[in-house]
């Protein structure tokens, strides 16, 4: 198949899934959602992406499928220990300051990040004081999420991570082992709220002393990303805090000003006053 050919194919099947389900990817990456959509096309077993659009339009058991592919994100607990650790000695004792807090998880997929916040928010006496928001536009996210269930395999990684963020516990003080995996303490999520919301088409989420997003606007292009930190600074409050991801930033984005360098190395930037 040419490649004229493949590119009339993919945007014809974006905009299907938008126009069908209202699920925006038209403004991703393009190499990263060709990327995943050859695979989904691959593994579904179509010969090529028209087929799969017919599928998509008729087959109420596709959408689910092709979402899991398109909004697949690879995390860890503590996924860079050197930024969780900077939140827990640097963002803390700004955060301690208020008597009440929030704090969104945008494109929160399994939960990974999510669980590091509480469990670094306990450890740092905040927790009873927060409310956790994790958001994704995936339900099959949201709902690996809400389990809370990890194969075992990966939680020597993330036991790693945990005692390199400064952790104060044993990791293994929040899961018990069951079957192959570790199923993380459901009080971890006794203060958390999950919400389907998309960065592409839905409007500003709450007023959050805290944001992170980390790896995911690194799937949009430029106008998508702009939109994203627009979202994010509509969302914030005034000298809030908000983490992206190691190979994300600021600096293209029309928004930069509204912002300061928090701690630059680690990509976490604090809102303005004004």
């Amino acid at each position: 198949m040419s490649d004229i050919i493949e590119d009339i194919e993919i945007r014809l099947l974006l905009e299907a899934l938008y126009q069908r389900f209202h699920y925006d990817f038209r403004d991703y990456a393009q190499a990263s959602i060709r990327r995943r959509l050859r695979q989904a096309r691959d593994q579904l077993g179509f010969a090529n992406f028209s087929a799969l659009q017919e599928h998509l339009l008729h087959d109420d058991d596709m959408l689910p499928r092709l979402l899991g592919y398109l909004t697949v994100q690879v995390s860890e607990m503590f996924r860079d220990p050197s930024f969780f650790r900077t939140i827990r000695e640097k963002v803390v004792p700004h955060l301690r300051t208020y008597p009440s807090l929030k704090l969104w998880v945008a494109g929160c997929s399994a939960g990974e990040e999510l669980y590091s916040y509480v469990i670094l928010f306990r450890e740092e006496g905040l927790e009873d004081r927060t409310l956790f928001y994790a958001t994704d536009i995936s339900e099959e996210a949201l709902a690996a999420a809400s389990r809370g269930i990890y194969s075992l395999d990966r939680i020597r990684t993330f036991t790693e991570n945990h005692r390199a963020s400064g952790g104060k516990s044993s990791l293994s003080d929040y899961y018990t082992s069951a079957y192959g995996n570790a199923v993380f303490d459901k009080s971890l999520r006794d203060r958390v709220v999950f919400s389907d919301h998309s960065l592409v088409t839905d409007a500003v989420f709450g007023e959050m002393q805290f944001v992170s997003c980390r790896n995911v606007m690194i799937y949009f292009n430029r106008e998508l990303q702009d939109r994203a930190i627009g979202l994010f600074n509509d969302s914030l409050m005034r000298n809030g805090f908000l983490g992206l991801g190691s190979k994300e930033n600021l600096r293209f984005s029309r928004h930069a000003d509204a912002f300061t360098d928090f701690v630059r190395e680690e990509k976490i930037y604090q809102r303005r006053e004004q």
